[in-house]
């Protein structure tokens, strides 16, 4: 890093154009830093305005304490500090603030009135332009080289010293959208510490019978609880024809992950009824079935659907006394064999130890440069808690470097 000369502000350097790296280069340049973001992709932000096509979910509303406890414990006090600098209320005002209305749905989660991220998106990026924040495409960090950063363009090698840096290179889950981790190897050299990147929020192997796969894949659960080791969460999922998926499954991913690989498989236990206990539930079903099928039936008595009938089939033969049927419904056992990779997870756990930066995302192996967003190691379920700790890591990085830069 090089000295800026006094009648000039400093200048920062911002690698990786999604939330964590804009937000960043907003706060730097809102404290009068020059400030250029490198993409390498053709266009910024692009798994960001991804996220947005079924509705940006931006945070959620839920109290601080179980709102912390949807991250990975390893990283939840270091993440606790983060929300400290940049809480969802923060967000929604920043949202708000660029001309976006938001609201809160029935969930607790937060969205932009416009649903999507690309009225967001063009709001922001005028701001940017407007605080002077200069954007370059297809500009890739390929590492250090003789103490400047260098970039490979269409124009060929660039090298430039910035007085401070900000890596958000994101980590390794969509690796079409500009997120390949291929930055692992340079801070690895660099003596940076990076733990080996895996698949979070995404969906697990399960072997269907062949007749439910091909008549519910694609189908929802809806109105379920899902447990696993003792946690239960409530929510939908979705039929895969390699298993399940969704936001339900995607809460518990982390710790079904951990059990796969450590026991090779791990059992999931649904509950089709979450909202009837099982005593009432067997009350229910002394109904007399008289000629109805027994889809229907079940339908009639205790309101399961098609689907919902075919998974108690998929846990073994239906038993025939209510008191057992009851407690088949409170709990479909299903075994989980295998966890899909990260070309299909919606984000990964690993990345940059959190060891290995200090209270204000620099690294300490390498000082003036700050970390921000995936790249990090922690964790988090969809829901509005990935995006809302990745834009509040952007703060962070941003004010440690303006004020590591005002200390020299």
């Amino acid at each position: 890093m090089t000295d800026a000369p006094s009648s000039t502000p400093p200048a920062v350097a911002v690698i990786g154009a999604g939330p964590a790296g804009l937000m960043a280069a907003e706060r730097l340049a809102s404290a009068g830093l020059r400030v250029t973001v490198h993409e390498r992709m053709p266009s910024v932000a692009r798994k960001f305005l991804m996220a947005g096509r079924g509705g940006l979910n931006l945070t959620h509303s839920e109290a601080q304490a179980p709102f912390l406890n949807r991250y990975d414990a390893p990283a939840r006090d270091r993440v606790a500090d983060w929300l400290d600098a940049f809480s969802p209320a923060d967000l929604i005002a920043w949202v708000e603030g660029l001309g976006q209305a938001t609201f809160v749905g029935s969930s607790g989660r937060a969205f932009p009135k416009a649903m999507k991220a690309s009225p967001l998106l063009r709001a922001w990026l005028a701001r940017l332009e407007g605080l002077g924040v200069e954007i370059r495409t297809r500009s890739r960090w390929t590492g250090w080289k003789d103490g400047a950063l260098s970039f490979d363009t269409p124009e060929g090698e660039r090298l430039e010293r910035p007085d401070a840096v900000v890596l958000a290179l994101g980590g390794a889950s969509w690796a079409k959208l500009g997120s390949d981790a291929a930055w692992v190897p340079e801070l690895e050299t660099a003596g940076v510490a990076v733990a080996p990147f895996r698949p979070a929020n995404v969906g697990f192997d399960l072997a269907w019978s062949p007749l439910f796969r091909d008549r519910f894949a694609g189908q929802p659960i809806k109105g379920v609880a899902l447990s696993h080791a003792g946690r239960t969460v409530r929510g939908e999922a979705m039929i895969a024809a390699y298993g399940i998926e969704g936001g339900a499954i995607y809460a518990l991913s982390a710790d079904l992950r951990e059990a796969i690989a450590r026991d090779g498989s791990a059992t999931l236990m649904l509950d089709l009824r979450p909202d009837i206990s099982r005593q009432a539930l067997t009350q229910k079903l002394l109904r007399p079935r008289g000629k109805d099928s027994l889809s229907n039936w079940l339908r009639k008595a205790v309101h399961l659907d098609p689907l919902a009938v075919a998974l108690l089939r998929e846990a073994g033969p239906l038993p025939t006394e209510p008191g057992p049927l009851a407690a088949r419904i409170k709990g479909v056992s299903l075994t989980l064999t295998g966890v899909q990779g990260l070309s299909r997870a919606i984000s990964s756990a690993g990345g940059v130890t959190l060891d290995a930066v200090d209270e204000h995302l620099m690294l300490k192996a390498r000082p003036g440069v700050f970390l921000a967003g995936e790249m990090l190691d922690w964790e988090a379920p969809t829901g509005g808690y990935l995006l809302q700790a990745a834009f509040a890591s952007g703060v962070v990085a941003a004010q440690g470097a303006a004020d590591w830069l005002k200390a020299r």
